[in-house]
């Protein structure tokens, strides 16, 4: 289960990575929208996704330092 969580940990976070970089790039080229949604909407849901990764990644590291 704890690799599980960190394999979705790490797509997740690479997922926000990716999302985020294409938000600001669209962003410093101005472009304010992509995809129909807001270039500023898109960059918070990649900071989220990036978020949720460290929190899978904490997770597994806190239950490892318990054992």
């Amino acid at each position: 289960m704890d690799k599980l969580i960190s394999l979705v940990g790490t797509i997740v976070g690479l997922a926000g990575v990716l999302l985020t970089s294409v938000a600001g790039i669209a962003r410093v080229t101005s472009h304010y929208y992509l995809g129909g949604f807001e270039v500023m909407t898109l960059f918070v849901g990649g900071m989220g996704l990036m978020l949720i990764g460290s929190f899978a990644k904490l997770h597994i590291l806190t239950n490892q330092h318990g054992k």
